[in-house]
């Protein structure tokens, strides 16, 4: 979770270090003997290659990989073209569960996508009036944004009303929602934020016996094991302040008056200890307790090194009996809430805030209920990898900081190919779990001015991204038309869609056409970057190879002789048994040529003087010729374009 307003920021590496929970190839080679490898997966081998594959969305051919499109709940199915900073929900509009109509479903699986990561689904603090059904209003003071923070959750028990048509009947409404879309041949993941909750956390749909959040503290010390939050003891909470920002814009409303009654204050989310936290801070919520004292050492047994090796079974069977915090039992039983709704997964916010023990515990705890759920963390530190996938249990945590932001650096001409070979060999043993994406909710917009400035620069960056690895993609929404994140919402920052404020998301209005998901007012630019997405998507989703066994083939290309390729391009090769497919990208604007494009021969497991290749994408296949020891073929690329080889 990034923290966003406009003027105002913090990164996810400056919050880290305020946590309490956190626990203390390159030269020319004339062959494959010095690229650089994966190891294989164990999906079955493809037969045949088929010369354009565009969407394939049946079960029984799904041979690939998974695919989680993220779709930002609330603005998904919203057709209000109005955007008005800081407008209402009147003004502005927002998006239903209902939206997710079976041909809205249809076409976010026609993308390949095997999960929907449904964000901003628990109910968290917002500004729209709910008194009618018994919810009690959220004071602006301590909400970011007209609408409100999807990482601010206010009852884990229950969803956003302002996602539902009848907000009595939300939780049924989101159910489903879950039906639509298992019926749909999709999985259903959503949010939880163990870090943090809302500073006015009150469930109303708590199952009998479960109390809230705090509910029985001691506030008269800073810390105490069984305590749910930290306190400022002796002290009120003060709201931050700052020049440059209005609540809501400065439009009026009944609480806005500067005050939040707190007593004792509570510490801020991203770990501040003081009565008044700074505007910078994750004000809008507070710091859950997870038996970590305020000196960092931990009251909790210690998960021993070996654990790291140990299985599924053993981890739960370490914890059961153990006396632990209350805050892991209450997250424990969130999610067991939500696996008995039919919830697939988890996407866990800002986990390297929260010890990796407690993920041990849930994790174990989780799988003994539901053995496939999909277990996401959002970490950002290379260090800490690791110990949150072998010793945390998770699947799969964000290739961010090394894979996402090397990429980003090439797309925009400040880093070369040979950087991104280098990151990501340095994760090359966990690298099935290190998911990718380029776009997401915390991050830029590819089309925006200070990301790329045009969407068909991502095109590249999306096939290597997609395509190197067997991790898992994610797609955000309105992604593969170029959105650009350009509306000035209020609260959120431009370059990026808003996450706090209600807003229309403009190409992908265009493109759902009023509910009919053709692209019906897409313009011609736009549907092609769709057709580009959904024919690059398929192979992730379709084609056995892409679980198999990665080999680089940029360091012997960058070697051969009078050839155009450059470190602006990138080449490697993706293999299963004898079958794969070969990927060469071009992440510079201008047409590159003649490349003496070089395969060894040991990756192509042949000894022909000739091997034909067929296309995967929209240009022509090519012959290679086998020399002394590779094969070689000459090929030119346009600007920003890939071609993908099938043998």
């Amino acid at each position: 979770m990034f923290n966003k307003k406009s003027g105002f920021s913090l990164k996810p590496l400056s919050v880290a270090m305020l946590s309490l929970g956190l626990m203390a190839c390159t030269g020319p080679s004339p062959s494959a003997n010095n690229q650089t490898h994966e190891g294989k997966g164990s999906k079955p081998s493809a037969s045949n290659q088929q010369s354009d594959m565009l969407t394939h969305t049946d079960n029984s051919e799904r041979q690939g990989k998974p695919v989680v499109y993220q779709v930002f709940t609330r603005l998904f199915g919203n057709t209000n073209s109005t955007n008005q900073p800081w407008g209402t929900i009147e003004q502005n509009g927002v998006g239903k569960f209902s939206d997710f109509t079976p041909k809205a479903l249809e076409a976010i699986k026609a993308l390949g996508s095997s999960h929907i990561w449904y964000t901003g689904v628990p109910h968290h603090a917002v500004i729209n009036d709910y008194t009618d059904f018994g919810i009690s209003n959220d004071d602006p003071d301590v909400v970011k944004g007209r609408a409100g923070s999807p990482y601010a959750v206010k009852d884990y028990y229950n969803v956003n009303p302002d996602l539902a048509d009848n907000p009595a009947k939300r939780l049924e409404e989101f159910e489903a929602l879950i039906e639509r879309t298992h019926a749909a041949g999709m999985k259903v993941i959503i949010d939880i934020v163990p870090n943090h909750v809302a500073r006015d956390y009150h469930s109303l749909s708590a199952p009998e016996g479960v109390s809230d959040f705090g509910a029985t503290d001691d506030t008269s010390v800073e810390y105490a094991r069984d305590n749910n939050f930290y306190y400022v003891v002796g002290e009120a909470f003060k709201v931050p302040t700052a020049d440059n920002y209005q609540v809501l814009g400065g439009a009026p409303h009944p609480l806005s008056d500067g005050k939040f009654d707190e007593f004792p204050a509570k510490w801020t989310g991203n770990g501040a200890r003081a009565a008044q936290p700074d505007i910078n801070d994750w004000y809008e919520t507070v710091k859950v307790n997870y038996g970590v004292k305020p000196d960092g050492t931990y009251d909790f047994p210690l998960l021993p090194d070996e654990y790291s090796q140990k299985s599924i079974e053993e981890h739960a069977a370490f914890w059961q009996g153990k006396d632990l915090p209350d805050s892991w039992y209450k997250f424990r039983d969130i999610a067991h809430y939500w696996v008995d709704k039919g919830v697939d997964g988890f996407r866990f916010d800002m986990a390297e805030m929260v010890p990796v023990e407690f993920w041990s515990f849930l994790n174990s705890s989780i799988k003994q209920k539901a053995p496939d759920a999909f277990l996401l963390a959002e970490v950002y530190q290379p260090d800490k990898y690791r110990d949150y996938l072998h010793k945390g249990k998770m699947d799969y945590l964000y290739d961010k900081v090394g894979f996402y932001d090397t990429l980003k650096a090439i797309m925009q001409g400040k880093s070369n190919v040979s950087d991104l070979v280098a990151v990501h060999k340095k994760v090359s043993d966990i690298a099935p779990h290190m998911l990718h994406f380029l776009e997401n909710h915390d991050e830029q917009r590819i089309a925006s001015p200070d990301f790329a400035g045009s969407a068909e620069k991502g095109k590249p960056a999306l096939a290597v991204s997609t395509l190197i690895s067997s991790s898992p993609t994610l797609l955000y929404f309105g992604q593969d038309v170029g959105e650009d994140g350009s509306e000035e919402t209020g609260f959120g920052d431009p370059t990026r869609t808003s996450i706090f404020d209600y807003v229309g998301v403009p190409a992908h209005q265009r493109f759902m056409n009023n509910g009919k998901f053709d692209g019906g007012q897409s313009t011609k630019e736009e549907k092609e970057l769709h057709k580009f997405y959904k024919r690059v998507m398929s192979i992730a989703a379709t084609n056995p190879a892409v679980v198999g066994e990665y080999q680089s083939l940029h360091a012997l290309n960058l070697g051969v002789e009078n050839s155009a390729y450059s470190e602006q391009q990138f080449t490697f090769a993706r293999v299963q048994d004898d079958h794969g497919f070969l990927v060469i990208a071009n992440f510079s604007d201008a047409p590159v040529g003649e490349i003496e494009f070089t395969v060894p021969a040991s990756v192509l497991s042949a000894n022909y003087k000739t091997i034909s290749l067929k296309p995967l994408l929209s240009h022509d296949g090519i012959i290679l010729e086998k020399g002394d020891v590779n094969y070689r073929a000459s090929l030119s690329l346009d600007g920003l374009e890939t071609k993908v080889f099938a043998f």
